[in-house]
């Protein structure tokens, strides 16, 4: 495969825009990929592929290139150029590169250097699977044995998923319009499409239409798991941009209401966008601007679903980035969120309505201990009915967790 100079640069400067300005790598891969009208769909994968297989792989790449903190210009190259040398041995199980292109950029890459650093690599988890230390060690404490398989799993590219929005299609029609040869559907998950090849599906008139959303399977099983009925009021209490909210809607059959709440403006107006394209017309927004919005609310809804702020340890597939950007005390500080919207939004719902608990995290003190500690302080007033968990090794879902509780 040809490198080209201008694509490997882009890609370089991304990586420092994602690593030393701290910036989001999948807003930085979007702006860039605007930035240069010249570029073709092959430019363009070759670029966001390399852009977040690298950051999925930052610190195995530091490792073969030995580079120990990339601060300069120099050292992004010099992994640029230990990536394309392993990549294909690494993602494909094809035989490495033995060259690079004379470039001086790549004068201090020494392609024989990097396969005995990458062979090396592979004998240390943590540096094999690229993950931090800390999270290494609390993944192998919470999740035990099965560790290994889903942080695997978690460096795997997530696919495209598709939810078909029922208040205005159905999935046959849906697949017939995107061509069945390109569109997979999942036992267990009605509405969801998976796409075979990646594409982006934003500039289809059936996406513009609200015909669907791009949405995880596992995520598509956090809102039947609330158990509507015709005619209900829920509130989504923690509802961000409201794919959830939105698959509720359509599970509503556009009746009774739904109260999408957030604590960003910007997350509920994008959501009203989404809301608007879909055709809902049961669902209004409200900005929790104070704790006193959610004490009037007291004993109102039927249902209510608490998609909780988490780790996104469940989703790392999709935000490679978030891995290098977690802080073990963002964590403690989390927990303690969780624990306090538990607590008090849980008093929204009216007495034998059902909560769901929701998180993407794939540990057990953000999830399941989560819950037992409630229920173990409420058992007078709330009863557990059940949980799932999703599994990125056995599913290929992103990691989520559902617990099912209901007010006596």
């Amino acid at each position: 495969m040809k490198l080209y100079k201008g694509l490997v640069a882009a890609t370089v400067e991304a990586l420092q825009d994602v690593f030393i300005k701290n910036r989001q790598a999948d807003r930085v891969v979007e702006q860039l990929l605007k930035s240069n009208k010249k570029w073709g769909a092959r430019d363009r994968a070759f670029i966001a592929e390399n852009v977040y297989e690298m950051v999925r792989w930052w610190r195995l790449v530091k490792y073969v290139a030995e580079v120990e903190k990339a601060t300069e210009s120099e050292d992004f190259w010099r992994l640029a150029g230990a990536w394309q040398l392993i990549k294909p041995l690494h993602l494909d199980g094809h035989e490495a590169l033995d060259s690079l292109p004379e470039w001086p950029e790549f004068e201090h890459v020494d392609p024989q250097s990097v396969m005995e650093r990458y062979r090396e690599a592979l004998k240390t988890r943590k540096i094999a699977q690229s993950i931090p230390d800390w999270i290494d060690q609390i993944g192998e404490s919470e999740v035990g044995e099965e560790w290994p398989a889903e942080l695997a799993a978690l460096n795997k590219t997530a696919p495209v998923v598709l939810r078909v929005n029922s208040l205005k299609t159905d999935i046959a029609a849906v697949r017939e319009q995107l061509g069945f040869e390109i569109t997979e559907t999942i036992a267990g998950v009605p509405e969801a499409l998976v796409l075979k090849k990646r594409m982006n599906v934003s500039g289809l008139d059936s996406f513009k239409n609200g015909f669907f959303e791009v949405q995880d399977a596992g995520s598509q099983l956090i809102a039947p798991y609330l158990d509507v009925h015709p005619g209900m009021s829920v509130i989504d209490a923690c509802a961000g941009a409201g794919g959830k909210s939105l698959h509720l809607a359509a599970l509503l059959g556009n009746t009774g209401s739904i109260l999408s709440m957030d604590i960003e403006h910007h997350k509920l107006q994008e959501l009203e966008r989404r809301a608007s394209r879909n055709g809902v017309t049961n669902l209004t927004t409200m900005l929790i601007s104070s704790e006193k919005i959610i004490t009037n609310l007291a004993e109102t809804t039927d249902r209510l679903l608490l998609d909780v702020p988490c780790s996104g340890l469940g989703v790392l597939r999709r935000n490679p980035d978030s891995k290098w950007k977690l802080k073990p005390e963002f964590l403690d500080k989390i927990r303690k969120v969780q624990a306090d919207i538990l607590e008090n939004y849980s008093k929204m719902v009216k007495k034998g309505g059902k909560m769901v608990y929701a998180t993407c995290s794939i540990l057990p003190s953000e999830s399941e201990e989560q819950v037992r500690a409630f229920t173990k302080r409420h058992k007078a007033e709330w009863r557990f009915v059940s949980e799932h968990r999703t599994s990125p090794a056995r599913e290929g879902f992103d990691g989520f967790y559902m617990a099912l509780l209901e007010r006596k």
